[in-house]
């Protein structure tokens, strides 16, 4: 994530997977979970499913980087 998790979207996300926040609600979300956000900000990008999670079965069947 580049920015700062906004109540916007929050709000947004829950609308795009059918929940209706109240703007409180999504502010409360925003505010609890912006430092998690931003103390994994400095491995982002680093874990295979950082921002593809369909791709979880593509990084499980490839082989191992040792062979095994």
């Amino acid at each position: 994530m580049n920015s700062p998790l906004t109540p916007e979207a929050v709000a947004a996300t829950a609308r795009s997977a059918g929940y209706d926040l109240a703007p409180e609600a999504a502010a409360r979300i925003a505010t609890g979970l912006a430092p998690a956000f931003a103390a994994f900000a400095a491995i982002a990008g680093t874990l295979p499913l950082d921002l593809e999670p369909a791709g979880f079965i593509k990084v499980q069947q490839a082989p191992a980087e040792d062979g095994q």
